[in-house]
């Protein structure tokens, strides 16, 4: 099969080059609203099915009380300028609670027990966007190209048997491994993130660990494509965990080797 990294190498590569110079001085940040962008198709339908019941509810809830005013009227014989007012701060009042409920984002425990492969690529993307803030810019790029990958992911996976061990090994890659390692990353002080810790620097870790999680979910997409079912569960790479006494990543993991190079060695 023809070579498929050559893309993600190249944003991997500009990636550590702008490590590189916001570790030099020149950090810039995403903030506001646009840390909350949807990085994929999954999440966007999951903000607009969110936005829809909203809308659905803000929709019932008036036409209640104007059903109730209109009752009130006809029994009372007239509701009067207060039961106009009551009515229209009661519409207010409704309009505000339902305006302000927000989608919550999954919680990381809870991706590794989605099944259903595009509820699992909709919910790790929605993740992804919550966890953008805390990440140095180099690494929010490398997010937001996953998030296009986990939705040509999420389509192939519809056609494999949820049991097949591909599939599985492929959903533990999406909705263990690549969660699992960000919220590794976020536990290490903000202050220690671009110091020399634990064999290397958390933020070029964390870049490096991050375009290779591209690479295999672009292959892994590739050979769901193709059909390459019995070599997928030999390719598929993940991430190292080495846990402390209490039982969480003690440092920022590193890829492994495919059991197939390892045997060529």
């Amino acid at each position: 099969m023809a070579d498929s990294t050559p893309q993600s190498e190249v944003i991997l590569r500009q990636a550590r080059q702008s490590l590189a110079t916001q570790q030099d001085g020149g950090f810039h940040r995403r903030a506001g609203s646009g840390s909350r962008a949807a990085i994929g198709q999954g999440s966007a339908g999951l903000r607009a099915r969110h936005l829809a019941r909203k809308l659905k509810r803000i929709i019932a809830a008036v036409a209640a009380i104007l059903v109730g005013a209109i009752v009130a009227g006809l029994i009372v014989d007239g509701i009067g300028f207060v039961g106009i007012m009551v009515s229209v701060l009661l519409i207010a009042c409704a309009i505000v609670f339902f305006s302000s409920q927000k989608l919550k984002p999954p919680r990381r425990a809870d991706l590794s027990r989605i099944a259903d492969a595009r509820q699992l690529v909709a919910r790790t993307e929605l993740w992804l966007e919550h966890q953008r803030p805390a990440l140095p810019p180099p690494a929010v790029t490398l997010v937001d190209q996953i998030g296009v990958q986990l939705d040509s992911l999420g389509l192939q996976l519809e056609h494999v048997e949820p049991h097949h061990p591909a599939a599985v090994e492929t959903r533990k890659l999406v909705g263990e491994t690549l969660p699992g390692m960000i919220d590794a990353y976020r536990k290490i002080p903000a202050h220690l993130r671009s110091e020399q810790r634990a064999g290397g620097v958390p933020d070029e870790q964390l870049v490096d660990s991050l375009g290779k999680i591209s690479q295999e979910i672009d292959s892994v997409t590739r050979q769901l494509a193709d059909g390459a079912l019995d070599d997928l569960a030999i390719r598929t790479r993940y991430l190292d965990y080495r846990y402390g006494d209490a039982g969480e990543p003690a440092a920022l993991p590193t890829l492994s080797p495919p059991a197939a190079d390892r045997q060529d060695r």
